[in-house]
């Protein structure tokens, strides 16, 4: 080959003839040594980089996907708790001013007016009378009751048919709606006279029939000692029926309108006082006892029903 075309291998330089030329070739006159430029024969021998199988991306794909969608869950579900549940809305219905009502004597009774101005207490009914019909339409029960004012307008004048004392009566209340209702009661709750005083334990207080009649009373179990009911000679065991022209039938009517009683003022109240045995009739008992020890054989005489007289008493009230 000419010496013209001897190349080296390594560096590509044109190679001399001999080794004296061919190391003055490779002489560098105190100069830096050039960069030598590195083909593709001199990385054959450098170590290959390994390429990644099929296998291996789709691991790493599912491992993408799986962080990704646990990422955007953690993201959306505080917004998804944070979003209100839709309801319906619930339409108004109208109010008549009592508590509530319960089903009894297929019909709906309550236990009290809640305060002076509502329509129950205008249409002048109270705890204990049974609505058999409002507005035209019969009513069965307490869920029957509920429905119709719902159906009913606020503002609507209606007729009530009810019983009270067994007695059949008719009267008319213009519904008001739940503020209004709640207005009231608030104005009643704050007013500047503050609340009547009446001196007993309304926790001990009871329902009770009086015998002979259809009507109902309040018992009075416990008098409190140097209050108004006890200055005024009201005792233990007294049963009201009428406080101030209004009659009670429920200890939460009684306990609604001594509280609405201007504190000072002088209250009427009608009530049943059993009547004490005379001295005669007792000793009349004990020799009848007596003569049952000595002859079991006779019938037991029927216990004679429990005597009452009705008074009238008038209390002047505390305050609260």
């Amino acid at each position: 080959m000419p010496s013209e075309l001897r190349f080296c291998r390594n560096c590509g330089f044109r190679l001399g003839e001999g080794v004296a030329e061919y190391m003055e070739t490779m002489r560098f006159d105190n100069a830096r040594a050039p960069q030598l430029s590195v083909g593709p024969v001199a990385l054959a021998g450098a170590k290959k980089r390994r390429r990644m199988s099929g296998m291996a991306w789709m691991f790493v794909g599912l491992l993408v996907f799986f962080v990704g969608a646990a990422a955007f869950t953690a993201m959306i579900a505080p917004h998804r708790q944070m979003a209100p549940a839709f309801t319906a809305p619930v339409p108004p219905r109208s109010f008549v001013g009592v508590n509530s009502f319960d089903t009894k004597e297929g019909g709906a009774t309550f236990n009290n007016v809640e305060a002076p101005g509502l329509p129950s207490d205008k249409a002048g009914m109270v705890g204990g009378d049974i609505v058999t019909s409002f507005d035209g339409q019969p009513v069965h029960g307490e869920d029957e009751m509920m429905e119709i004012l719902s159906r009913t307008p606020i503002g609507k004048t209606v007729e009530v048919v009810y019983l009270r004392d067994g007695e059949t009566k008719t009267t008319k209340l213009t519904t008001m709606s739940k503020e209004e209702n709640d207005r009231v009661i608030r104005a009643f709750k704050n007013r500047p006279e503050g609340k009547g005083q009446f001196g007993y334990d309304d926790g001990e207080s009871e329902r009770v029939a009086i015998p002979g009649t259809k009507i109902f009373g309040v018992k009075l179990n416990n008098v409190l000692q140097s209050r108004p009911a006890d200055l005024a000679g009201i005792k233990k065991g007294d049963i009201v029926i009428e406080f101030d022209g209004i009659p009670i039938r429920t200890p939460e009517e009684f306990r609604a309108r001594v509280q609405r009683a201007l504190p000072y003022s002088t209250v009427k109240i009608v009530l049943m006082r059993p009547v004490a045995a005379a001295a005669g009739v007792a000793d009349e008992s004990r020799d009848a006892a007596d003569d049952e020890e000595k002859d079991d054989e006779k019938p037991a005489k029927a216990e004679k029903p429990q005597k009452f007289e009705k008074l009238e008493i008038s209390v002047k009230m505390g305050k609260q």
